[in-house]
């Protein structure tokens, strides 16, 4: 059975790391506090090397935004934090099933949080959006993902996300089974209903376990 997950604030707390390193590259640029949530702010969805010239300039930086973006690359991946995952992805590994990423975002950084994290080598395939030039909640990126993992998407599966539309929308349309990793939010109508909503990835791989059971 296929598995796909969504990596930012699923798999691992975006929200949590961005803000620890945030906090750090204020004080070392001796930037105004308030600079601390406007750099969250413009990062908390995604970032992309584009994004350090704009804030190179708006904070009249003079290091070169290339070494910026490198220096967040590295950063932010020592920032993220995942309780709990690791153990959760390994028992269902062991138990037969197929895992895979599927997530957007740009390559250097999402493949750098997953090998700051060790959680990399338990999956069977890495869809990133920059690097097959799709993104969710497109149906081919879900079809790439499911490919480079060995599988198909029509032999079913699920995908488990904190998006409503990138992740459970899109994951529905996909033919996926859907777990809604809500942090503490309520669902939006309008989209597809996730299968199930669950507080976490432990919880979402617990249900999944006893459905194909």
């Amino acid at each position: 059975m296929l598995a796909l997950f969504d990596l930012d604030n699923t798999l691992i707390d975006r929200r949590g790391g961005l803000e620890d390193w945030a906090r750090v590259f204020v004080r070392s640029r001796r930037l105004l506090p308030e600079a601390e949530s406007l750099i969250c702010e413009r990062l908390r969805e995604r970032a992309y090397p584009s994004d350090f010239v704009d804030l190179r300039e708006a904070f009249g930086l003079s290091d070169d935004p290339g070494d910026l973006w490198h220096g967040y690359v590295e950063g932010i991946a020592r920032s993220v934090r995942f309780p709990g995952v690791r153990e959760s992805l390994e028992d269902l590994r062991r138990g037969g099933w197929t895992l895979g990423i599927a997530t957007n975002g740009a390559g250097d950084v999402q493949r750098a949080k997953l090998t700051a994290t060790g959680l990399a080598f338990l999956f069977d395939g890495i869809c990133v959006s920059e690097e097959i030039g799709s993104r969710k909640p497109a149906y081919e990126h879900f079809e790439a993902a499911a490919a480079l993992c060995g599988a198909r998407l029509d032999a079913g599966g699920w995908m488990v996300g904190d998006g409503p539309e990138t992740d459970v929308h899109g994951g529905s349309v996909a033919g996926l089974r859907t777990a809604w990793v809500s942090n503490g939010r309520t669902w939006l109508d309008g989209l597809h209903r996730p299968d199930i909503v669950v507080s976490g990835v432990p919880e979402a791989i617990e249900v999944m376990r006893a459905t194909a059971a």
